[in-house]
């Protein structure tokens, strides 16, 4: 397992980290019991970093992850976000959202707290609540470190700007298929030492060719995402679902980003995606070809 520098909180994280949303169930049928074999297994390969949110099966997730970390509690760095989806992003709701997830997750303290969900229609008050009710929680001990999580690039770029933040963490825009996150987010993070989080690098799940049930496989985004797809033969890998591996490795291997999630309740997966966090990207003449298919072209989800 491969470690690196939570930009500059001082935090020491694995580039791998665990995802909560499967573990609340989001994808499919999981037990308590099923959650704390994989956090378990997560330890052993040297995974320190595990990242929930209230929304994920609407606090089984947390609550699942709290039941699995009694007596580790100091072993992981712990994220997870605020508020729940179709709350109001006020002060007041942001400092009760954390209150409810650290009872969940059996902490006193997460040494990350995000905002969850950053849109075009939260963003001004996520600025001017939700951010000042992060800074008075870690003022008074209960976070460590503050972050925004958006799909949407540009919205970040206010955030990380404004000097209050640690992290951001977006998704399915650095990946096989779309990496326009390296336009400009990527590299205005990197001015302000600002730390990447890095989700759905499998395209929720189009380059695992198993799509998450919400995505309509007669939509354009679907077609166009297929499209794409069938262009990066080249990276494929002889084994099923051959573009696990590259699209997995073109993540973790980026000095850009710090942690690329892994979403799984999956024992065999966790441990293969845990294998491919080596230091051993693309080949260069691969990542070359690559990053010349699809420049400059976000898909439209």
């Amino acid at each position: 397992m491969e470690y690196t520098n939570f930009g500059k909180t001082g935090i020491r994280v694995s580039k791998l980290g665990l995802g909560g949303a499967p573990l609340g169930g989001d994808y499919g049928p999981v037990t308590d019991e099923q959650v704390t074999e994989v956090i378990d297994r997560a330890l052993e390969l040297g995974i320190n970093f595990i990242d929930t949110a209230p929304l994920y099966g609407r606090g089984e997730s947390e609550r699942r992850i709290g039941l699995a970390l009694k007596g580790k509690r100091d072993q992981v760095v712990l994220a997870t976000k605020a508020v729940m989806r179709g709350v109001p992003y006020t002060y007041e709701n942001t400092i009760l959202s954390v209150e409810e997830s650290l009872k969940r997750l059996g902490t006193d303290y997460v040494d990350l707290i995000q905002m969850h969900e950053l849109s075009e229609l939260n963003s001004e008050i996520g600025m001017n609540e939700t951010v000042p009710a992060f800074l008075k929680l870690k003022e008074q001990g209960k976070v460590r470190a503050i972050g925004v999580n958006a799909f949407n690039p540009s919205l970040l770029l206010p955030f990380i700007r404004s000097g209050h933040i640690d992290s951001i963490q977006t998704f399915s825009r650095y990946m096989l298929i779309d990496y326009t996150a390296m336009d400009e987010l990527l590299p205005t993070a990197k001015e302000y030492g600002v730390s990447v989080i890095n989700g759905s690098v499998l395209g929720m799940g189009l380059l695992a060719e198993s799509p998450a049930p919400f995505i309509k496989q007669d939509a354009p985004m679907f077609l166009e995402a297929e499209r794409r797809i069938r262009q990066l033969d080249f990276l494929r890998k002889s084994e099923p679902k051959g573009l696990i591996e590259p699209a997995m490795r073109f993540s973790l291997s980026s000095p850009d980003i710090t942690v690329t999630l892994t979403g799984t309740t999956s024992i065999r997966s966790l441990v293969l995606n845990a294998s491919y966090c080596d230091g051993v990207g693309l080949p260069q003449h691969e990542l070359d070809r690559l990053l010349a298919l699809f420049p400059g072209q976000p898909l439209s989800w």
